[in-house]
């Protein structure tokens, strides 16, 4: 199960899901710099081009171990890169793994962007890979993405307190939720609805 998952672009109505590389970082930069969504992340604040090549090669590094799988949304109508978000904690030999270490530009909030991010790689994950349970994680401040996550129909499992210590010290709480195959359908639909 080594090659379980591999890169792959993923095409939607309102965004193209391509394979994170290096030649993103100008787009990232431009719409992630000094934004306020890093304070609910494990990265530390990302204000310049170079931290977020340092974050981009990191997470690279992830993908080359096979523990991630990091796409860049590209939105269709205006070319631009719309943000980020990966495959993390991959688990072959269960069939699972996570949506996460997702943000978007201020200008992509609130937009069928995210819907259909989700619906692209949850319906892959699903239908192709044949997962059984997909997780999403959150920080328990975070109440805008605890929200987000709910509206799509994910379940929430639980909270693990004291989860993380984030690079500014703050210890994070993680509200954690899943999607299991036998509910795709109905989430599927509830997605199909949204965008």
């Amino acid at each position: 199960m080594t090659n379980w998952i591999q890169p792959v672009t993923l095409q939607g109505e309102f965004v193209r899901l391509e394979p994170m590389g290096e030649e993103h970082i100008p787009g990232l930069t431009e719409i992630g710099a000094g934004r306020d969504f890093w304070n609910f992340m494990l990265y530390g604040d990302i204000k310049t081009e170079s931290d977020m090549r340092n974050w981009v090669l990191d997470i690279l590094e992830r993908g080359k171990k096979g523990t991630d799988l990091p796409f860049v949304p590209i939105h269709l109508e205006s070319g631009r890169v719309a943000g980020a978000t990966r495959y993390l904690n991959i688990m072959p030999n269960d069939r699972g793994l996570e949506i996460g270490g997702t943000w978007y530009g201020l200008e992509f909030q609130r937009t069928a962007v995210n819907t259909e991010c989700k619906y692209l790689l949850l319906k892959h994950a699903f239908e192709d890979l044949k997962c059984i349970r997909v997780q999403l994680k959150t920080d328990s401040l975070n109440e805008r993405s605890q929200n987000a996550i709910e509206r799509i129909g994910a379940k929430k499992e639980g909270i693990l307190r004291n989860h993380m210590i984030l690079p500014d010290g703050r210890i994070r709480h993680s509200v954690f939720y899943s999607i299991l195959d036998s509910e795709w359908a109905d989430v599927k639909k509830r997605l199909e609805g949204m965008i």
